[in-house]
């Protein structure tokens, strides 16, 4: 049998012309998306039709493209798309484990019966000078699962894994005037499924765009940007770092409504550049100014935050204010379309959590579609962004769990290296993103280590997040999934003792702040104990709240025999080894309808809080009023009051009230009911 690929066994992140990892930026350089119909067909094993790589090459020639109809075995499917959501069946199902490999873990080897899929497609680049002229082009990739290899117009251009990550190819010298075409072949299983257990269903294919972009002479081939905010003077700084040519000088920063515009003459001028007085980003009053970096060839648009994360002894803050996590955790699906981002639905799901007072996202277990982060730095939530890594299977390895784990293994050091500064690089210059999180259940190990590393290298303004660091051996804030209320308690309080940890450790992490990155599990009648939780985290100020397990059941749109429709979770489509309904444990059900669970946690979580007080005779009673939010103050609601009887209502009025300012109180006189009435 002829050997399988070998970049599907290798413990690289990838091959060929892959570029250095960069932010994400609006940018006048031309780009062109690739999404659409693509031709495509599906193998059993990967080693496709069996074909050698001179014959995959010339599948990618224009010519050889073949139109929808007209080649035997070949189907039309939309980029992006999981192709096990297309094809009634043709295409293989959804299969979901929550921690169990779905094949015997022997890493790096995978099996020969591995779902592969051609992704085909001819586009047609503009003969227009911007493309013609320009002096490199891109081909840039946002999300495919899980390992794929790429032609363009006849020629390989490289091998890529990490499925959630951004992955740009230097295509320079490959992309002709007119017609083009791009071969992606896409294997199910490769090597880095192994570090990609997470508890979702696997979903293999092109589910995120594909785009060319034309690089112009003097572009910008990086621009980092980091707004810091002085929270005592008032003051904010913009510290932009540029990587470009010297023929992209000069470049000049622009921030209008800031009157900022500067110009540097070399890379040698660029230095931070101080601000008398800006109004800071927050996750409740999301401030942001527009700033354009521009070179000779291009000019970048963002979108600054004001903001300074800061560890203060066990606190953790914001603009010089404790941060309370009042948070969900958050996968990216959509009953009809798994993770192919769609930014109508993603705007709606963020608004109905800011409804019920949601104001805070852990992106488990990956970094999401680039626009989310976009959207949470408009809408304003305070985000742990996780990094696209879990390797829980290994717990499971008979009688030695986590023995062979990649987390603690040298092969894979590379891989842990590339996907962290992947996550980082991408979204480092969001307001939003206030925890780097180097995974989820991966065990701890040497590689972890070194990931944390490599954050801090790219990055000394946010701290960093794992939960299973129970030592405090790399990582800043101390995290945990599901302790039990004593357990909280000992945490906040000090006294007692302190899981996994020797008593030396258990005073490492108590110097930490302490988050609950997963807590109130809401499957089934779901969420418990939220009003228990919520006082520890009042009573404890190093406590700083915690993310909902999670946010959206993830039932995917399905049907029986005779064609009723229902959401479907493991096993109903057939699946050999699966988790079965524990992938339905969302606040919010598949098709989006809020669960009595969200209305309980809303109300005992909520930032402005009420409670009435008797008062003396002949006096109405009292309404304390307690603001715990980190910024805003109560100057955005109105209060109000009623009198019912029978459910009629028989008296009602205003409450005439000076704001609560963030973190205050107040008490308030309320009508005597009997009175009113």
């Amino acid at each position: 049998m002829p050997a399988l690929p070998a970049h599907l066994e290798s413990t690289a992140p990838g091959s060929g012309r892959r570029c250095a990892p960069r932010a994400r930026v609006r940018s006048d350089a031309p780009e062109l998306d690739l999404s659409g119909t693509w031709r495509f067909r599906l193998w059993p094993t990967a080693l496709g039709g069996g074909e050698d790589d001179a014959a995959l090459a010339a599948l990618s020639e224009p010519g050889a493209v073949p139109s929808s109809g007209a080649a035997e075995g070949w189907d039309d499917l939309p980029v992006p798309s999981h192709w096990v959501m297309h094809g009634d069946g043709r295409y293989g199902r959804p299969w979901y484990t929550n921690v169990v490999y779905p094949f015997p873990v022997d890493p790096p080897h995978v099996p020969t019966e591995n779902p592969t899929g051609d992704h085909l497609r001819s586009f047609t680049v503009p003969d227009e000078d911007a493309w013609t002229g320009a002096e490199r082009h891109v081909l840039r990739l946002d999300g495919v699962e899980s390992a794929w290899r790429a032609w363009l117009n006849g020629v390989e251009v490289g091998t890529g894994t990490g499925s959630r990550l951004q992955q740009e190819l230097d295509v320079t010298g490959l992309v002709r005037p007119g017609e083009n075409a791009l071969l992606l072949r896409v294997h199910q299983w490769s090597a880095a499924t192994y570090l990609e257990d997470q508890d979702q269903w696997w979903l293999p294919g092109v589910f995120r765009e594909v785009a060319l972009l034309a690089r112009p002479a003097g572009a910008l081939d990086d621009v980092a940007l980091d707004a810091g905010y002085d929270h005592r003077t008032g003051a904010g700084r913009l510290d932009v770092r540029v990587t470009a040519g010297a023929d992209a000088y000069p470049v000049v920063l622009r921030a209008p409504e800031l009157g900022v515009e500067v110009t540097w003459e070399s890379a040698d001028d660029v230095a931070p550049v101080d601000v008398d007085a800006v109004e800071p980003w927050s996750a409740e009053v999301p401030r942001l100014y527009d700033v354009e970096v521009s070179s000779r060839g291009e000019t970048a648009s963002l979108r600054a935050g004001f903001r300074t994360v800061e560890i203060a002894g066990d606190q953790f803050l914001v603009n010089g204010r404790r941060v309370v996590f009042r948070g969900v955790n958050r996968h990216e699906v959509a009953a009809d379309r798994g993770r192919v981002f769609d930014e109508a639905h993603a705007r709606e799901d963020l608004a109905l959590m800011k409804r019920h007072g949601v104001d805070s996202i852990r992106t488990s277990h990956y970094p999401p579609h680039p626009r989310l982060l976009d959207l949470m730095d408009e809408m304003g939530f305070w985000v742990v962004l996780e990094n696209d890594l879990e390797t829980h299977g290994f717990e499971l390895t008979p009688g030695a769990p986590w023995r062979g784990n990649p987390s603690d293994d040298p092969a894979w050091e590379e891989a842990y290296r590339d996907r962290v500064a992947r996550t980082v690089e991408r979204d480092r210059n969001h307001a939003c993103v206030v925890l780097w999180s180097l995974g989820n259940e991966a065990g701890t190990g040497r590689n972890l280590a070194a990931a944390a590393a490599e954050i801090r290298r790219r990055d000394s303004t946010r701290p960093i997040h794992y939960e299973g660091d129970h030592t405090a051996a790399y990582t800043d804030v101390y995290s945990r999934m599901y302790p039990t209320l004593e357990e909280v308690e000992a945490i906040g309080s000090g006294v007692g003792p302190v899981r996994w940890t020797t008593p030396a450790q258990a005073a490492a992490v108590r110097a930490q702040p302490f988050l609950m990155c997963e807590y109130v599990h809401a499957m089934g009648n779901g969420p418990g104990a939220v009003a228990e939780y919520d006082a520890l985290t009042w009573r404890h100020p190093r406590v700083h709240g915690g993310f909902v397990w999670e946010w959206r059941d993830h039932g995917l749109a399905h049907a029986t025999e005779d064609g009723t429709p229902f959401f479907a979770y493991g096993g109903d489509f057939g699946e050999p080894i699966h988790d079965g309904n524990f992938v339905t444990d969302g606040l919010v059900l598949s098709d989006g309808t809020p669960s009595p669970g969200l209305a309980e946690w809303a109300a005992v979580v909520g930032a402005v809080q009420l409670a009435l007080h008797p008062a003396g005779t002949g006096a109405g009673p009292l309404l304390e009023v307690t603001n715990r939010r980190h910024t805003a103050s109560t100057a955005d609601l109105a209060l109000s009051w009623r009198v019912e009887r029978d459910g009629e209502v028989v008296a009602s009025g205003d409450l005439e009230a000076a704001p609560v300012e963030a973190g205050g109180g107040a008490v308030l006189g309320l009508p005597d009911p009997a009175a009113a009435a």
